[in-house]
């Protein structure tokens, strides 16, 4: 899957997480990531963000993630959201 275009998931709302996605211009997987829960489970939101993007075929792409304590499928449906609106 390929990125075209920036597009946005998600809200600010408690136990959600704010998605912004763009392509990359330099090309491979960036991310940055904010959490309220950045030291117990930072890592693992990575790793949720990292695999959902890999099951989904994107190699080139930068996401802005915003955290306010999304459990693993909220992120993972956010992250599908967000690159499905960016084809």
């Amino acid at each position: 899957m390929e990125i075209n275009k920036p597009a946005k998931a998600g809200t600010m709302e408690s136990n959600d997480i704010y998605v912004m996605i763009m392509p990359s211009p330099k090309g491979g997987i960036e991310i940055n990531l904010q959490s309220i829960v950045m030291k117990q489970f930072g890592e693992e939101i990575e790793k949720v963000i990292r695999n959902t993007l890999k099951e989904l075929g994107v190699e080139s792409i930068i996401v802005n993630a915003q955290d306010k304590g999304a459990l693993n499928y909220t992120i993972k449906a956010r992250i599908e959201t967000a690159t499905k609106r960016a084809e």
